[in-house]
C-alpha cells in the first residue's frame, strides 16, 4: 500500500524535526559521494577488464606471429 500525500508530508516533517536540515544535507551529500565513488570504481573495473582482455589478445597475436615466423625460418 502506498501512503497518501498527507501521510508522506507528516513523515517528512517528523524526519526533519528529528534530524535537522544540516544533518540531512550532510547525509545526502555523503550518500551522493558514495554513489559517485561506486560508479567510478565500477567503470574503472570495466576498463581494467577491457585492458586485460586487449593485452591477452595482443599476446596471443604476438605468439601466433612468432610461431609463424619461426616456421618460415626453418
Amino acid at each position: 500500500m502506498m501512503p497518501s500525500l498527507p501521510q508522506l508530508l507528516i513523515l517528512i516533517a517528523v524526519v526533519v524535526l528529528l534530524f535537522g536540515t544540516k544533518k540531512l544535507r550532510s547525509l545526502g551529500s555523503d550518500l551522493g559521494a558514495s554513489i559517485k565513488g561506486f560508479k567510478k570504481a565500477m567503470s574503472d573495473d570495466d576498463n581494467d577488464g577491457k585492458k586485460e582482455f586487449d593485452n591477452s589478445q595482443k599476446v596471443e597475436n604476438i605468439d601466433s606471429s612468432d610461431s609463424n615466423n619461426h616456421n618460415k625460418k626453418e
